[in-house]
């Protein structure tokens, strides 16, 4: 294993994601070869691919753009996709995807662009190279969890909406409100459904009730990538 330990909870290895938009840069030189990583989030495939069609139309002087992504999807394994680009097999590509899954990351792929120093490294040296500017690039990094929670709905007067929605948000609860003629509608994304029918049961004296109408993806902080390893906020570093 070329990267960080797993991030674990109560025994179980948890996906972890960068926040939406993260773009990260860093560039090592070893015997004069520099290698440029960049590491991004995405949310599908072809957003991966394009990631590293723009990074080759920046830089089409530079020898190899090797790269790796992992990418969620619903209710299936991650697509998995590394590439060496002309360096020897396994030694660029698949160094680099480890170093993403040992997080382990999901939806983030990572480019590492190679202008050769004139030295061959050897297939240790190139795979050292590769996972260790992959490694580097992702120290500090923010990480997020994946929670799949109920999508709950309820309609809400207009005399008392506005003082509901602040009781809601006071426990915890974020409300997506849509004001409508009928009253305020109301959709809460939350795995504590029979607390939030209590309260709104408690606020309205049993009239208002919620009604669940989907599913939705919400992410929260889980820590950071820390001397190398993955670190939950309270400190404790992830163990395999």
């Amino acid at each position: 294993m070329y990267g960080p330990k797993p991030a674990t909870y109560n025994g179980w290895v948890t996906d972890l994601f960068l926040p939406a938009e993260t773009v990260l840069h860093h560039e090592i030189e070893v015997k004069r070869s520099r290698f440029l990583a960049e590491i991004s989030r995405v949310s599908t495939p072809e957003e991966a691919r394009l990631a590293i069609d723009c990074r080759k139309d920046e830089m089409p002087d530079a020898r190899h753009h090797c790269t790796a992504f992992a990418v969620s999807v619903l209710d299936s394994s991650p697509l998995l996709h590394s590439s060496d680009d002309g360096e020897p097999s396994g030694t660029a590509g698949r160094p680099m995807l480890e170093v993403l899954r040992g997080v382990p990351l999901l939806d983030t792929v990572a480019i590492v662009t190679r202008y050769f120093g004139g030295t061959l490294l050897g297939t240790g040296g190139l795979v050292r190279a590769y996972s260790d500017a992959v490694k580097e690039c992702l120290e500090g990094a923010l990480l997020l969890e994946r929670h799949i929670v109920p999508v709950w709905e309820t309609v809400l007067p207009h005399a008392d909406g506005g003082r509901y929605l602040s009781e809601l948000a006071g426990s915890g609860f974020t409300a997506e409100p849509e004001y409508e003629a009928e009253g305020v509608r109301a959709r809460i994304s939350t795995a504590r459904g029979a607390e939030l029918a209590d309260l709104l049961a408690r606020l309205s004296s049993g009239k208002a009730s919620v009604e669940q109408i989907g599913r939705a993806t919400i992410e929260t902080p889980w820590g950071t990538i820390t001397g190398g390893n993955a670190v939950r906020r309270d400190g404790n570093t992830a163990r395999t």
